[in-house]
């Protein structure tokens, strides 16, 4: 109930009239069942512009953390507000405080609800497309749901009216599912779980046109290519090799 109510009264008008974002291939979103949103990540609008652009509410995987509301009225408030909309906490220590992060994503998708993960893990460090993490391969596999892939542009943002972050014409486009049932017995498969994730980063590059690099953002935005070197990893697109072959084993045979 809440999540409509911010939707419909906040965030659609703010997005669609002040923002003037439009959505592109709204008809390749499936109005039921369970899936997963797969989008890039260039700006800390995305996660504002994106569900408010959909015709299903979203739930977002956020950080254990953003729950517990310690930190002061602010953090309380955010801890509130994710509560109240639906998010899911994800618990990311390992073990099975993440066993159990993992099991309350599947109970939505089970439920019929729509997921959303960035694959990058976080925020591209400078509007490139960076190589994509597998566990949504496994998520989706494991739960053999489609995967919507979605492209993001122009939500880079700017200091509006009244201090609140603005964005100018921002354009989320929406591809087609993917579905991957020949590999839905192999969740395990490292490399099915490398070929699907290419697979899913190279269609967002497609619907956004942005140059891809080869490696995770957080070795540019903190690890050992912060002070440069990305460019040697470019390249055309994501994976591309051919489609890994199964073993009787591993297809459930």
């Amino acid at each position: 109930m809440w999540y409509r109510f911010f939707k419909a009264l906040i965030f659609h008008p703010l997005v669609r009239f002040g923002y003037r974002a439009k959505v592109i291939g709204a008809e390749n979103f499936p109005r039921t069942g369970g899936a997963i949103l797969v989008s890039n990540h260039i700006g800390a609008l995305d996660s504002l512009v994106v569900p408010a652009m959909m015709p299903r509410p979203l739930t977002f995987p956020a950080k254990a953390e953003l729950f517990t509301g310690q930190g002061g009225v602010g953090a309380k408030i955010i801890a509130w507000f994710l509560k109240v909309v639906g998010m899911v906490p994800m618990d990311r220590s390992g073990g099975r405080a993440s066993a159990d992060a993992l099991g309350a994503i599947s109970d939505q998708l089970a439920a019929g609800h729509v997921v959303a993960i960035y694959p990058e893990g976080t925020r591209s460090p400078d509007g490139r497309l960076y190589k994509g993490k597998t566990g949504m391969a496994r998520i989706a596999l494991q739960n053999d749901v489609p995967i919507i892939p979605v492209g993001v542009v122009g939500t880079k943002s700017y200091k509006g009216p009244f201090g609140i972050p603005w964005a100018k014409r921002p354009v989320v486009r929406i591809g087609k599912p993917l579905r991957f049932p020949e590999f839905a017995h192999a969740p395990g498969n490292t490399k099915v779980l490398r070929w699907v994730t290419d697979e899913v980063l190279a269609s967002i590059q497609a619907l956004t046109g942005q140059d891809y690099v080869d490696v995770y953002a957080t070795r540019v935005k903190s690890g050992d290519l912060k002070d440069g070197g990305s460019d040697a990893f470019v390249l055309p697109r994501p994976g591309g090799g051919d489609k890994p072959q199964l073993e009787p084993r591993d297809a459930g045979a």
